[in-house]
């Protein structure tokens, strides 16, 4: 009996340094870097799904309505952000 509790005895302290002898983990500055460049990653995954999206949203339309969505586009485009109007007289005589 005397044996065996000897032989636990070596063996805890055998293993519990073991079990403290564990990694502290990662420091502050890494983990920074860390996620900077996985935020970095997701807006780069982000913007090329946006853009897939649009590519699928144009490629779903028929022929006259991409004419039409690239006329607006190019017309925002010229004039800028804000009221987009057509010429009085263009407005004036047509449709």
């Amino acid at each position: 009996m005397s044996w065996l509790r000897t032989l636990l005895i070596v063996l805890t302290l055998i293993l519990v340094p073991g079990v403290q002898a564990q990694e502290k983990g990662v420091s502050r500055k890494q983990q920074e870097k860390h996620l900077a460049r996985k935020e970095k990653q997701d807006a780069k995954a982000r913007v090329k799904q946006e853009k897939a999206d649009r590519k699928r949203h144009l490629a779903m339309q028929d022929k006259k309505t991409r004419k039409r969505m690239r006329k607006h586009t190019k017309r925002a485009d010229r004039k800028g952000s804000g009221r987009h109007r057509d010429p009085f007289l263009k407005r004036l005589f047509t449709k």
